[in-house]
């Protein structure tokens, strides 16, 4: 939000008697100084803002369509990431924590990330986390309520989204971030999806560094070309190997108050090729039925009762990645060229037919044209 309107926010709030919005839209006026390395006014305000008392925390606004907010109680600790991806999410946690650092030296925090993985990998899991952990409330966008049927109440809806961000501090989280952020270079879509991108990277470029935008997507392939680098983070979550998920199984088990029964590397052998969620439901569903069993079954029993019912069950689909920029193959597109190439085939039969006729015209025409032989 440019700082006009944020002065201009700040006075509603102020006619309106609330406390909490001022105060927030104070806080977001602060960043903005900083970051453009006016730090007199900042400080001031900010001078202003400690001698102030803070007022109760307001009740999350009910008509900001397309928005559910959540309080996280997810942890790091809980999440299951490599020690690469580990070591980045820590770092930009650090540096929104010790932002006031950054802002003293003309920088600003990084804010926006993109998360990227076959589903079940945790990127949910991961943005509530972050969330927990930054001390913010979670901001899930809903697209069922954000997406409208009339021109231009999409962009509408998602700019009071991003309003509401600004002034509010939190985690604004995009799941499924390839359903509106979609390669605009489509042709089969129409011309409002392609001003929805072009109006949220717009957004995504105003938002300040108060909130943070994670957003994560299946197929980012789909993505378009210009909504990488609105992205300071882009980590790719990868399916766990055998070795991740003995350590997942580890962790369960260390957590009960009976033994497992089984070891957790022939755990993770049996359930190869499953994902987090994967492995956090079949634990889960081994913790339900001991407690509803009250004792009677040990956990092994339940665990190898759940394996050879799992055996039964549908096999899950899983995604592949594609590359970014890489169009995914279309079926509509393969069946048209095999259409034509059954088509053009009697078509050039038919040529090479005409060809054969002309020329035995022509050596007809040659030998009606010669005189008659004397006999």
């Amino acid at each position: 939000m440019a700082r006009n309107d944020l002065v201009l926010q700040l006075v509603k709030s102020g006619v309106a008697g609330d406390r909490d919005a001022s105060r927030r839209v104070a806080e977001a006026l602060v960043a903005d100084e900083r970051s453009k390395q006016r730090s007199a006014l900042a400080e001031r305000l900010e001078g202003v803002l400690k001698a102030a008392p803070r007022a109760a925390p307001a009740a999350p606004r009910e008509d900001i369509v397309g928005l559910q907010i959540k309080l996280p109680d997810r942890t790091l600790d809980s999440i299951c990431l490599s020690d690469i991806n580990r070591v980045l999410i820590e770092e930009f946690i650090e540096e929104q924590e010790r932002s006031d650092l950054l802002r003293s030296h003309g920088m600003e925090p990084r804010h926006t990330m993109l998360l990227v993985g076959a589903p079940g990998v945790g990127k949910t899991s991961l943005a509530e986390a972050i969330a927990t952990a930054l001390a913010l409330p979670l901001h899930t966008v809903k697209y069922d309520t954000l997406v409208g049927s009339y021109l231009g109440e999409t962009s509408a809806r998602l700019r009071r989204v991003f309003d509401h961000a600004r002034t509010n501090p939190c985690v604004l989280f995009f799941d499924e971030f390839d359903a509106i952020g979609k390669e605009r270079g489509d042709a089969s879509d129409v011309g409002e999806l392609k001003r929805v991108v072009a109006s949220l990277l717009t957004q995504i470029d105003d938002m300040p560094a108060t909130s943070v935008a994670v957003c994560a997507t299946n197929h980012p392939e789909l993505l378009d070309s210009a909504a990488w680098r609105r992205f300071e983070l882009r980590l790719t979550l990868e399916l766990p190997n055998a070795d991740e998920l003995a350590g997942y199984f580890q962790r369960f088990g260390a957590n009960l108050e009976e033994p497992l029964g089984v070891a957790p590397s022939a755990l993770a052998v049996a359930l190869a090729g499953a994902s987090y969620a994967d492995a956090e439901a079949f634990c889960d569903d081994a913790k339900r039925r001991s407690i509803l069993s009250l004792g009677a079954k040990p956990m092994k029993q339940i665990v190898e009762t759940l394996l050879e019912r799992r055996q039964a069950q549908a096999p899950i689909q899983r995604v592949t990645l594609l590359p970014a920029g890489k169009p995914a193959p279309r079926k509509k597109r393969e069946s048209a060229k095999t259409a034509g190439e059954t088509v053009s085939k009697p078509k050039e039969k038919k040529k090479r037919a005409g060809k054969k006729t002309g020329g035995s015209s022509r050596k007809n025409a040659r030998s009606s044209a010669r005189p008659p032989s004397s006999t």
